[in-house]
């Protein structure tokens, strides 16, 4: 059983949800002024509300509060004169719902003052560096000429209570929304090229779904923007290729365009010569694809940065000398900080055991981020000229229920694979749940509030957390192995790792379940029909039937150059539902567009009706569906992540530990 001799957040569902999160983080021109938003739980317990905190560079003073916005504050960044703008809705006396607007606080001091409101919000903010000038991306409906026309015709559509949407080209859904009828545009907010009705001036007329709200940036005089711009291709298919439109003239014009990789990430050199980004290769369902560092020197031809480097770059930003590149990448279960020179060479900035974020580069080389590991959710901190990691003052990172090791196993190809152990405060050997991570191109190297194994050792549990074949931060060879074959080394990967944890002495090798979300539940899927090993099986928002699966998702196109119909029909788990004999909890949001409920509801009738396990003639089973009609991929209000917890929790009991254990109320 769990310790609870000094019970922590983790042993209290609501402790734990109320606990403030950091997030975000903006570095004024000066290097003077660092602001990230924390954001708390509101009085009802159903929403977290953010609001900007002041940080102290210096690292001696606590964090001083900015906003106190009954909606909250989001997207702080820093105007070249120093003044703080963001994003939030506030209501007022005609609307008590509006959209989000851009606001702005003096650095002078004084109450806030609203800057831009958008019939359809504000999504995202960029300001130059050392001129005033500021673009936001906002939406608009395709037929508005301008910001008062959009309103015109979103007041029709509302009056009219009209919800449809005609599509021209794909994908119609992303994640858990359907794009259209508006879609984003960038706006030039203030100055003398504003728009004829001195409101703001589209950048982009007639995008066609060609931009993501915050793929874009500002050079630092204010003369351009480079944008990631995505553009239509054969099979439903997109592209991306990096456009640059000047600010004086509105000129759009293509500036690197790969038909073999998608070109995103922008980020323009303090000088304005020159801009940096990210390549992925489109992949093919026999190539993995690979991300590269690249540049442009405006007026030469795009040129590969650090060729040799066998790592992905997740972020892209310059040192405000224009020197090298500053970037994150994961490595080794971590996501260091990097100094990339043009010239090629990498250099680690950061030597421990976290994961960098929200990267930002001072003046005088000084950099601040955000980093966070399974040992410390994400906290603000100074990274010096000479690697020394300094701790800002924020909130108070919570005491940890337990211990966090690491583990490396052999493979019977003689491959490594190295995973996180999370261990429970009690010496007793603790039942072990192996948590399979999503993606699959990712890693187990940074905290997540939604998904948390503190949770689960405050239980009692240990908790593995393997970085198997396709995880990054091991090499284009790592990726390669499953490529296309995630019935294979992965799974292979996964039962190496637990062969090693159950042959720790901490460990209780007869108490042991799976579980993991998205690719994880599609692993676990398949680790149910292929061993019964486990005594309790979890799966969320899991794939299930690649036949169905493949046309369904969001991003088809995407999927399609992954596998052929004969990979997909090899490696998929509903092939093998009679092989199913272990209790198995499905769990699905029905607002998941990247894995449809449809997969979760074909999983739920086959489990029942075809698996080893099945319905008895009275309709009982073993098996459990908790459904979530307003929620996600991930589920994420507070009131649903705590039922999520307590009926996993529940459900591992009844079959790992052998206690029955009663389900919330709330439940019904």
């Amino acid at each position: 059983m769990a310790d609870v001799s000094n019970p922590t957040p983790f042993h209290d569902l609501d402790a734990y949800i109320a606990l403030p999160r950091v997030a975000g983080l903006a570095v004024s021109a000066d290097g003077t002024r660092v602001v990230t938003t924390i954001a708390e739980l509101n009085s009802k317990r159903t929403e977290y509300i953010r609001a900007l905190w002041e940080l102290d560079p210096s690292g001696r003073r606590p964090a001083r509060r900015l906003t106190r916005g009954a909606k909250g504050e989001s997207s702080p960044v820093f105007t070249a004169d120093g003044d703080l703008l963001f994003i939030a809705a506030r209501p007022g006396e005609d609307d008590d719902k509006p959209p989000p607007a851009l606001w702005r606080l003096p650095v002078a001091g004084g109450e806030a003052e609203e800057l831009l409101a958008l019939p359809g919000g504000v999504d995202a903010v960029r300001a130059a560096l050392v001129a005033d000038r500021t673009v936001v991306a906002g939406a608009m409906l395709p037929s508005a000429t301008d910001v008062e026309d959009d309103r015109r015709l979103r007041k029709l559509r509302k009056d009219n209570s009209v919800s449809a949407i005609l599509h021209t080209g794909y994908p119609v859904r992303y994640w858990d929304h359907d794009l259209g009828p508006d879609e984003p545009h960038l706006l030039d907010v203030a100055g003398t090229e504003a728009g004829p009705d001195g409101g703001p001036r589209d950048l982009t007329p007639a995008p066609g779904g060609a931009l993501r709200e915050a793929e874009y940036d500002v050079s630092a005089d204010g003369s351009f923007v480079v944008a990631a711009w995505r553009i239509r291709g054969a099979g439903a298919s997109r592209r991306s290729v990096l456009i640059r439109i000047d600010l004086a003239t509105g000129a759009r014009e293509i500036i690197a365009d790969d038909p073999d990789a998608d070109l995103e990430n922008p980020a323009i050199s303090p000088d304005g010569s020159a801009v940096a980004y990210t390549r992925e290769s489109v992949s093919t369902p026999h190539q993995a694809p690979r991300i590269t560092l690249c540049c442009l020197k405006f007026g030469s031809a795009p040129k590969v940065v650090a060729a040799g480097w066998d790592r992905w770059p997740s972020s892209v930003d310059w040192f405000r000398d224009g020197s090298a590149l500053l970037v994150t990448a994961d490595d080794g279960g971590r996501c260091p900080v990097f100094r990339v020179e043009l010239a090629g060479s990498v250099t680690a900035l950061t030597a421990d055991d976290f994961a960098y974020t929200d990267v930002s580069a001072a003046p005088d080389g000084t950099v601040y981020a955000l980093r966070s590991s399974y040992a410390a959710p994400p906290h603000p901190v100074r990274i010096g000229g000479d690697g020394a990691v300094t701790v800002l003052p924020c909130v108070d990172l919570p005491e940890l229920p337990g211990s966090l090791a690491e583990l490396s196993a052999v493979t019977a190809d003689g491959r490594t694979v190295r995973s996180w152990l999370v261990l429970p405060a009690d010496d007793q050997p603790a039942p072990l749940l192996l948590w399979i991570h999503g993606g699959p191109l990712g890693s187990w190297n940074a905290w997540s509030w939604r998904w948390n194994p503190w949770l689960l050792a405050a239980h009692g549990y240990a908790v593995l957390l393997p970085d198997p074949a396709l995880s990054t931060g091991y090499g284009q060879d790592f990726i390669q192995r499953g490529w296309g074959a995630w019935g294979g080394p992965p799974f292979d990967d996964l039962m190496a790792a637990t062969d090693a944890a159950c042959a720790d002495p901490r460990i209780d090798a007869t108490r042991t379940a799976a579980m993991g979300g998205s690719f994880g539940g599609y692993m676990a899927n398949w680790v149910a029909g292929h061993t019964d090993r486990f005594a309790a099986i979890v799966t969320h928002a899991s794939l299930w039937a690649l036949d169905q699966f493949g046309a369904t998702t969001d991003a088809s196109y995407y999927w399609m150059r992954e596998m052929t119909r004969e990979m997909a029909e090899a490696n998929s788990p509903h092939r093998f539902v009679g092989q199913i004999t272990t209790p198995m909890l499905v769990i699905h949001g029905d607002k998941d567009y990247r894995v449809p409920i449809g997969e979760a509801l074909r999983l739920w009738f086959e489990l029942l009706t075809e698996s080893g396990l099945p319905a008895a003639e009275d309709g009982s089973s073993a098996h459990r569906f908790l459904y979530f009609p307003s929620e996600n991929h991930w589920v994420l209000s507070p009131q649903h992540a705590k039922i999520w917890y307590q009926v996993v929790t529940a459900f591992l009991a009844q079959h790992v530990l052998g206690v029955p254990t009663e389900l919330p109320e709330t439940l019904g």
